[in-house]
């Protein structure tokens, strides 16, 4: 089967991950560690890979950005209004899933190597 589109929420040690083959629909849910996380997307098909920007996703968007993933990191302002009940890693996924799915949201673009190492501290 070919995806549409993988969500991530990112974590210290349990990564919780969502694929949504058609918009507002999850059609498989995974819990990876984090030894297993860049092996299941190098063995993914090329897709669209988003994530909730955060102070880890700009290394994570270059590794899946070097599987030939095209990702996008998403403001935590806009991923919020999408998550109905408590905050859990899965409810975050799918938060990241809804708005990845229309026109109208704001992308981050990732930092490269270059560009972090060119940041004041």
């Amino acid at each position: 089967m070919e995806h549409a589109t993988i969500a991530i929420d990112l974590a210290k040690t349990i990564f919780e991950v969502g694929i949504s083959d058609r918009p507002g629909h999850v059609s498989e849910q995974h819990r990876l560690s984090r030894k297993q996380l860049p092996t299941f997307l190098a063995h993914q098909p090329r897709t669209i890979v988003l994530m909730e920007a955060c102070s880890s996703s700009h290394y994570w968007a270059r590794l899946f950005q070097r599987f030939g993933h095209d990702v996008k990191l998403l403001p935590p302002f806009y991923v919020r209004p999408f998550v109905h009940r408590s905050k859990t890693d899965r409810a975050d996924v799918n938060g990241c899933l809804k708005p990845g799915g229309t026109a109208t949201f704001v992308q981050l673009n990732g930092l490269g190597e270059s560009k972090r190492g060119a940041m004041p501290i």
